[in-house]
């Protein structure tokens, strides 16, 4: 039986009313969630995802603030802008669009931003916290690679999750995730990567693989358990010359194979993608409401 394919798009969408509604309760407080975001440079791949950032800010209802800088904008100058932004009361996240270019040093930056509103969960202080359990922003991707499985009836809890990849950003935050003792986490995990010998022993015992590997085809049919959730984080360009700009999206999963073999799988595009930036928003929101004494402190 082929696998059931999670639709990502349709998880934001539903996520994204809710948030709509939240937005509108605390607008009528007179509370207006504010994000703002710093975009170095005309990377096309990274301007394009700030577009949408602005544009799903604008669908529910929140304050975005953008700034787009030249190329040559100087590390002082950008620790400013954040600085900036830090103590500004309409703000209440901060994104500071990855990668920088290379006269910049990112963790500086990173690590400029307040915790109380690093909505990226990417500064070292949120990244503890995460790690021991304490309430903190959880980065965007990862956090919605969760959601996805638990609104799509994934049983989290007690499962067997192989992680492929250890990445910052998604690799080592979703296994960290899925080990807290909670709800939709308290999980067995195993992290696989580069210097994993027979990967594919360790990924046929996953009842859930999570793929974050950055390669097409790391993980093909016969690597996949019978019955597995797969998620596919992967983004990768190959070439198709049938396609108008001669490429197309694939993931890091062997999509057409593996999905007669799991009991659910995601796409790409179309899966994990449109999580990120809900997340995002999410986590603005829930900014707001602390900054607003309705929710838990992070500091």
């Amino acid at each position: 039986m082929a696998a059931v394919i999670i639709d990502g798009k349709q998880v934001a969408a539903q996520m994204r009313a809710e948030l709509k509604q939240d937005v509108a309760g605390l607008r009528a407080k007179d509370i207006i969630p504010g994000l703002g975001v710093i975009l170095v440079g005309a990377d096309p791949a990274s301007a394009s995802y700030v577009t949408a950032k602005e544009k799903a800010c604008e669908e529910a209802g929140i304050y975005s603030a953008d700034h787009r800088l030249p190329a040559d904008t100087t590390q002082a100058e950008l620790i400013a802008l954040v600085t900036q932004m830090n103590n500004d009361p309409r703000i209440h996240g901060i994104l500071v669009q990855l990668p920088l270019p290379k006269h910049i040093n990112e963790d500086a930056v990173i690590g400029t931003i307040s915790p109380e509103k690093d909505v990226d969960g990417f500064t070292p202080a949120n990244v503890g916290r995460l790690v021991i359990g304490q309430a903190c922003y959880m980065p965007c991707t990862p956090h919605g690679v969760i959601q996805l499985l638990a609104r799509s009836g994934a049983t989290i809890p007690g499962a067997h999750v192989v992680v492929v990849g250890r990445s910052n950003i998604v690799g080592k935050p979703v296994a960290n995730m899925l080990l807290q003792k909670q709800k939709h986490a308290n999980a067995t995990v195993t992290i696989c990567h580069t210097g994993t010998r027979n990967m594919a022993d360790f990924t046929r015992q996953a009842d859930i693989l999570i793929v974050a590997a950055g390669r097409p085809n790391t993980i093909t049919a016969d690597m996949v358990k019978d019955g597995a959730a797969v998620i596919d984080v992967g983004v990768n360009r190959v070439d198709d010359p049938t396609k108008k700009f001669g490429f197309r999206l694939v993931g890091d999963v062997d999509f057409e194979g593996v999905k007669q073999k799991a009991s659910m799988i995601t796409p790409v595009p179309g899966g994990v993608g449109p999580m990120t930036i809900t997340m995002l928003m999410v986590n603005t929101v829930e900014s707001a409401k602390r900054h607003a004494g309705a929710g838990q402190s992070v500091v």
